[in-house]
């Protein structure tokens, strides 16, 4: 069985409708209570986003590559622009990348971020299950994937209310014959036929690829160009 994986995603279209996460739709307000947006500095004093998910009151998981000098988690959002009275702002304490991370292939790219006190939990903030030894994620099922990320290739900024998307788990062959870079069968998987146009994009990076309300993976790698097929 894999470990709780690295999702590659394919990105199919250079232009969609810009009211979607690229070809997905708004969710449906606090239908997804695990979710976590990231706000972080780096160390060059710019600001950038990414997603997370709550494993517990005092961690949530993210990308590697979403590390920076600073990181304010924010849960229990829908539209992140506005100051929602459900929202919980919380710094984190610790940020604890893979061990084995590695910033140019973005093998193991999986973080835990330890925060610096403890969520409320309620109707709005919940945590999400991790997977079990048993839990198995094959080809054609169909997982889902939410974000805050960018609507299409061409659109700035990041979309102001909760996305998501239907994915449709692909074979690890079709996935080692697209990418033109390091691909681990056991860490990492493809999610998104390359017939339709959805995906996750830019700034989408570290929420969590849910499959049976169970987080199977972890959002890392989309393409920059939007050109059929992506990964």
């Amino acid at each position: 069985m894999k470990p709780l994986l690295v999702l590659v995603t394919f990105l199919l279209a250079s232009e969609v409708d810009a009211g979607k996460i690229i070809g997905g739709h708004e969710a449906k307000p606090h239908s997804h209570p695990f979710m976590a947006y990231l706000r972080i500095q780096n160390p060059d004093g710019n600001w950038k986003s990414c997603g997370g998910f709550l494993v517990r009151e005092d961690f949530v998981l993210t990308a590697a590559h979403c590390k920076g000098s600073s990181i304010t988690v924010i849960l229990g959002a829908h539209n992140i622009m506005m100051w929602e009275t459900t929202q919980q702002r919380i710094p984190v304490q610790r940020a604890i990348p893979h061990p084995d991370y590695n910033s140019e292939t973005l093998l193991n790219d999986i973080m835990l971020l330890q925060l610096e006190r403890k969520a409320n939990l309620n109707a709005y903030v919940s945590r999400l299950m991790l997977p079990k030894r048993t839990t198995w994620v094959r080809p054609r099922m169909v997982c889902s994937v939410a974000g805050w990320g960018r609507l299409s290739v061409n659109r700035l900024p990041g979309a102001e209310k909760l996305q998501e998307v239907e994915l449709e788990i692909q074979k690890d062959e079709l996935c080692i014959y697209i990418l033109k870079r390091p691909y681990d069968i056991t860490t990492q998987i493809c999610a998104g036929d390359p017939k339709q146009w959805k995906a996750s994009f830019k700034g989408d990076s570290g929420g969590p690829l849910v499959c049976d309300n169970v987080a199977q993976g972890i959002v890392s790698i989309v393409r920059y160009d939007g050109k059929p097929p992506g990964f």
